[in-house]
């Protein structure tokens, strides 16, 4: 299914219903907007896990602008414009106060859109991203886990972008941004499954990524905030999501560090990242 927000042919897919049966009511059911990482992916990555939050919210599945089965011309690329699709997203499908759930690239997405439209969002989360990138971090971790060789393809997937550093970054990089071992074949899996637009991930990698520095927005941000990130990830360490939340108001955001988890903490361990996600969206 395909939203037209003007500039773009947002796609996206639902699991389950905006209306449950009450006996003799109808209840409206709040919307979870779950949006992907990258740039470039699809929204397939996300799935099956966050379709068992069907039980409590209409979960909607989207693709970016640009990204997977997303239009988009390559000149409207920006942070901003991302974030704004988000709110012309449910303007045009009459959403309401929504959930809004970034993981990584969704996540600077998610905190454009809040910063932008502070009033939209009934509640925000924040998962594995960063305000900005800090590079020294992960230049370091990934040289830890794969040595020297492992550390020069990541200089050279952040500085150049091109074909063979996609490839050989996928193939050398990707694997150390999770602990070995626990559902690395699951993740593979939804790699090779998914849709990856090598052009919008070159445009936004190379540019507005590189430089970006969100943390003046974040104090804009009113809705309750839920930043989650695992100790392991190399790629939006700690240290990011601690930016993160140290910018946004007083008593608005709450961080939940993961030990032992990597980037996507539902990844390696889904049942606490379940646990605490439910107790925040009953909140």
């Amino acid at each position: 299914m395909f939203a037209d927000v003007g500039t773009a042919r947002i796609f996206f897919d639902t699991v389950g219903s905006a209306l449950a049966v009450d006996g003799e009511r109808m209840v409206e059911r709040p919307a979870l907007i779950v949006m992907h990482g990258g740039p470039g992916f699809d929204h397939s990555t996300m799935r099956p896990y966050f379709d068992r939050f069907a039980d409590t919210h209409q979960v909607v599945y989207i693709d970016h602008r640009a990204n997977g089965r997303s239009t988009g011309e390559q000149s409207t690329l920006t942070l901003a414009q991302w974030g704004d699709d988000v709110k012309a997203f449910c303007d045009v499908l009459g959403i309401v106060k929504p959930v809004v759930y970034g993981n990584s690239f969704g996540g600077m997405v998610a905190m454009a859109y809040a910063a932008r439209h502070p009033d939209h969002p009934s509640k925000l989360i924040l998962s594995s991203t960063a305000a900005r990138m800090r590079f020294d971090e992960t230049y370091r971790m990934m040289e830890e886990r794969g040595g020297k060789d492992a550390r020069a393809i990541a200089e050279r997937f952040w500085t150049t972008t091109d074909d063979g550093a996609i490839a050989d970054y996928m193939r050398v990089c990707m694997p150390f941004y999770n602990p070995p071992g626990g559902n690395a074949e699951l993740q593979a899996q939804a790699r090779r499954r998914a849709i990856l637009r090598g052009d919008t991930l070159r445009y936004f990698s190379t540019g507005e990524m590189r430089n970006m520095d969100a943390r003046a927005g974040l104090a804009k941000i009113k809705c309750p905030t839920l930043i989650t990130v695992g100790d392991y990830d190399p790629i939006t360490p700690v240290i990011c999501s601690r930016e993160i939340h140290e910018a946004m108001p007083r008593n608005v955001s709450r961080l939940e560090v993961f030990k032992g988890a990597g980037h996507g903490v539902h990844r390696d361990q889904p049942d606490e990242a379940e646990r605490v996600m439910r107790a925040f969206l009953s909140a």
